[in-house]
């Protein structure tokens, strides 16, 4: 079953990467959407997978790399848009 969801990170997430990090790992998982900075230091994310796709994204974020470090992800339900591919916005 598809899902989407509108995920809000907080933490380390802004100037280390961390969009292009969730681009590299929404490919690897089959997500769809897109990422970017918020201007309060969050970061905004927009998924659509599999509701198992889109957990085991997510624990990738939370497990992040040597660079990121996410300590929250706040999580709410979103409209399926039926994206192709997963983007960086800017």
């Amino acid at each position: 079953m598809r899902v989407a969801k509108r995920l809000i990170v907080s933490g380390r997430v802004q100037g280390v990467g961390f969009r292009y990090f969730s681009q590299e790992t929404a490919q690897r998982f089959g997500i769809k959407g897109w990422v970017r900075n918020l201007s309060d230091g969050t970061v905004e994310l927009h998924v659509e997978g599999t509701a198992n796709e889109v957990d085991a994204f997510q624990q990738a974020l939370k497990d992040g790399n040597r660079f990121v470090g996410v300590e929250r992800i706040e999580e709410t339900e979103a409209n399926d848009q039926e994206f192709r591919s997963f983007d960086i916005r800017y």
